[in-house]
């Protein structure tokens, strides 16, 4: 199957596929599904307009609100308010969404995590169309129009471009670099003063986003290993070495622009040139005491992890479509890879692709560092990976159509039904949409007791709504002399944020008047009166409780780390 499956786009002068066989004019095909991802991009960003202000604040959202505003008194001041270059830990990570939202507040008449919502969504949106241009460019309209679709219908992404200050915004970077290398390799051992500032912007932000950014030289390295290798079998190894030693020259500029891109969105990594070097140290080993998290049904600490974890995760979270046509993607690609005959740039604009979807999730099982909070951390994996599901399921649709047209046709009413079911999942989930499990895990009922779910505590947003739709149909204002007081199994910020001044918040139930608790396995159930819930699918996502006149000593189910 998957040589029948890459038979079209292994031919080796032509990077597209056309659907000519299917509407008999190629141009009437392209222009068909281009209008058909502008579409979708156009629909993406309604649903962003749409519903940007439903999604609530996580652990680290107003740490990292505090970044960008330090980051843009950095540049403010000329540089001589300096703590952005110390603060906590973010120093050690690019600040480019939290500077970009932050000066965004400052001219949208929203709230700031109202305007951050919004922003990480559009760049978001952004990674979509870097998706959706790389697939044209490597398979054509459909595989373009099929790998936006199923990035844009894959819960994962979309419910992490809202809400994920660092991994949403890195991914849709490492999905500009991946674009750009894959041009960059179609005219090797020619370098385009396009094609050079867009590889440069995709490392800057890339590597400025997140120190992870250097899998994207990986991505290049072994681009032009490959790429070279095969010039030295084909023109020998003189002027193979020639040419390579040529392209590495032009490279130069290209890293200088890259660096000065990184140094904008990251000024600490440029106080030094070792800083880069110092974060891949620190993050290299776990910085923080470890803690327990759920995963398949068993409580294990983050450091202790197993191997499987990012693969099962990955293999539970995606919607299935997606997972069955990028493993079917990702075998025909390094089959293409090995062929011979195909063009040298063909073999290996697919072994980047192949690398920017693999590397990662092969060097987590291997290196098997600290994992937690799901599989945020690899949300970067996804656009390639939907690019290997595009391209598979374009060949497989135009395959289909040159054997039998009923064969054809029943595929692509599975495949838009497919890519429904997640869409269908993510309307009922919203705006929870970064917990969707598929039905392999049985969905968000079947992954309550043995996975994560809401790790993030995006559900107290709605949660401190209902408790202040209770206390107001109540007619209840605050104690006269005091604030009220929530215990909160779970961040504070968020319910602060959405209740205001008028609650102080503690994680100590003794003499609290109500207790908000996440819905994960280390906050208590409480035998008091309920206030409101959140739940999605049949699953509680939080609780809040009445606890007024009523004694607890404990919010956790276990002891704290």
């Amino acid at each position: 199957m998957p040589t029948l499956l890459w038979h079209g786009i292994n031919q080796s002068a032509v990077a597209t596929i056309s659907l000519s066989a299917l509407v008999k004019n190629e141009p009437k095909a392209r222009a068909l599904f281009d209008r058909l991802s502008i579409a979708v991009l156009l629909a993406v960003a309604g649903v962003v307009l749409a519903t940007f202000r439903d999604y609530g604040l996580g652990w680290d959202d107003y740490t990292h609100s505090e970044y960008g505003d330090l980051l843009v008194k950095l540049y403010a001041s000329g540089f001589s308010d300096r703590r952005a270059l110390s603060f906590v830990n973010l120093y050690m990570y690019g600040g480019g969404f939290d500077m970009l939202a932050a000066l965004t507040a400052k001219a949208l008449p929203f709230t700031l995590f109202e305007t951050r919502r919004l922003v990480g969504g559009l760049i978001g949106l952004l990674g979509l169309v870097a998706t959706w241009r790389t697939g044209r460019r490597v398979g054509g309209p459909l595989a373009g129009f099929l790998a936006l679709v199923l990035l844009a219908t894959c819960p994962l992404y979309i419910g992490h471009m809202f809400m994920n200050a660092k991994d949403a915004p890195f991914a849709a970077a490492m999905a500009l670099l991946l674009y750009a290398l894959v041009r960059m390799f179609e005219t090797y051992p020619a370098l385009t003063p396009a094609n050079g500032s867009l590889a440069a912007a995709g490392f800057g932000l890339s590597i400025g986003s997140r120190i992870m950014g250097g899998f994207g030289v990986i991505e290049l390295a072994a681009g032009l290993a490959f790429a070279g290798s095969l010039d030295a079998i084909k023109q020998g190894v003189r002027p193979a070495a020639k040419r390579l030693g040529r392209y590495l020259a032009w490279l130069i500029p290209v890293a200088l622009l890259a660096y000065a891109v990184m140094a904008l969105v990251w000024p600490w990594s440029v106080t030094s040139l070792l800083n880069p070097l110092r974060a891949v140290v620190y993050f290299s080993s776990f910085f923080e005491k470890p803690w327990h998290e759920l995963f398949g049904g068993e409580l294990t600490l983050v450091t202790q992890m197993p191997r499987s974890y990012v693969p099962t995760l990955l293999a539970l979270q995606l919607p299935e479509i997606l997972l069955g046509l990028a493993l079917a993607g990702a075998a025909g690609a390094a089959i293409a890879v090995c062929r011979r005959e195909l063009a040298a740039s063909r073999r290996v604009v697919l072994l980047v692709i192949l690398i920017a979807a693999i590397a990662p999730i092969a060097a987590a099982v291997a290196a098997r560092p600290a994992m937690y909070n799901g599989i945020r951390h690899f949300v970067f994996v996804l656009p390639p990976i939907a690019v290997l599901g595009g391209l598979a399921g374009a060949r497989l649709l135009e395959w289909l159509w040159e054997k039998s047209h009923s064969a054809a046709s029943v595929a692509g009413l599975t495949l838009i039904a497919a890519t429904a079911l997640p869409v269908i999942a993510m309307a009922r989930l919203h705006p929870y949409e970064y917990t969707y499990y598929n039905t392999l895990a049985g969905g968000v009922a079947g992954a309550r007791s043995r996975y994560m779910l809401d790790y993030w505590a995006l559900s107290f947003k709605q949660a401190s709504q209902g408790l202040a739709a209770f206390l107001s149909e109540r007619h209840e204002r605050k104690p006269q002399d005091r604030r009220w007081k929530l215990a909160v199994c779970g961040p504070h910020r968020s319910p602060q944020v959405e209740l205001g001044p008028d609650f102080e918040t503690t994680w100590d139930p003794q003499g609290a008047d109500f207790a908000m608790m996440l819905g994960e396995f280390y906050c208590l159930t409480f035998d008091a009166p309920l206030v409101t819930e959140v739940v999605r699918e049949g699953v509680v996502y939080a609780r809040v409780y009445d606890i007024r006149g009523r004694s607890f000593t404990t919010l956790l189910s276990t002891p704290a780390p």
